[in-house]
């Protein structure tokens, strides 16, 4: 089952909505707020929803998340990305690196994404993110891996000058619209991650990462749990599992996404998640985009 989230002219606020992908029609299951409260309950009370259908060009798309969804991100997961980077000459952490995003730093397919003006572009994160869809607490990795309810294609664009300034990269992984998330892909059409889907990205048509999450090095059941050790992880909360080699600040010359670019990620079984790049004047004309 594919879900998006979409304000309508009919319902007040954010509502997850089932896409048909024979017709492109949406079906409305419930509020942001109620699907998380009972994730797998609205999708089996709203598997066949009484409304009329809505069709794409009558609705916003939204990312599909609380606003108050904690959006945890794991740094350098793959071990051909951590080589070309921080851990070139060193061994790598027992544990994983983990930063924040807010929610108002996520956005959605097709929706742009502007440069900072003190950035000399955005670099490319073509990754996987997945959704919690039970409470964890103390969890063990197969009670956490089976919590997962499903999965998203994740840019994490980010802007490398504020990541690098100080030791905590906060500050690089949340800028405007710079989190693009492309619609939750239920679990059970996925599959185990660690039966590996590919994860490619391109910018302008030429592929710049082309990995699988094989080759993650944090399985990311054992992350869930080595987190909700430490903090309740609740339905809605998102991690962000990492991204392949080929990011643009590693390559010589350095790379990075410029306004006229257009980066898109495409990963198995969660479909192409599109994004145009733009100038920094779009922050001062309309605001936050996400």
């Amino acid at each position: 089952m594919k879900l998006i989230g979409v304000k309508t002219p009919t319902h007040a606020g954010v509502h997850l909505a089932v896409l048909d992908r024979e017709s492109n029609k949406l079906h409305v299951l419930a509020s942001v707020q109620e699907f998380w409260a009972d994730p797998y309950g609205a999708l089996t009370d709203g598997s066949s929803p009484n409304e009329a259908p809505l069709d794409m060009e009558d609705v916003e798309v939204v990312p599909p998340v609380l606003p108050d969804a904690r959006v945890i991100c794991i740094g350098l997961n793959y071990r051909a990305h951590a080589a070309e980077g921080t851990y070139k000459n060193e061994a790598l952490p027992p544990h994983p690196t983990l930063f924040a995003r807010w929610t108002q730093s996520l956005s959605v397919g097709g929706r742009p994404a502007p440069v900072p003006s003190n950035e000399d572009g955005l670099d490319w994160e073509g990754e996987i993110a997945a959704y919690v869809g039970q409470t964890l607490i103390d969890a063990d990795a197969e009670t956490a891996r089976s919590a997962v309810l499903g999965y998203s294609v994740f840019n994490d664009l980010t802007s490398r000058r504020a990541q690098k300034l100080t030791s905590q990269w906060i500050l690089g992984k949340n800028g405007d619209a710079s989190g693009p998330l492309g619609p939750l892909v239920t679990a059970n059409e996925v599959g185990d991650l660690r039966d590996g889907l590919r994860v490619q990205t391109r910018v302008n048509g030429i592929v710049v990462q082309d990995g699988n999450c094989r080759d993650m090095i944090y399985e990311l059941g054992e992350t869930l749990s080595h987190i909700s050790h430490t903090f309740t992880l609740r339905p809605g909360d998102i991690i962000c599992t990492g991204t392949p080699e080929g990011v643009g600040y590693a390559r010589n010359p350095q790379w990075l996404l410029q306004p006229g670019d257009t980066v898109e990620v495409e990963i198995d079984k969660l479909g192409v998640l599109t994004t145009p790049i733009v100038g920094n004047e779009t922050r001062h004309t309309a605001g936050n985009a996400s």
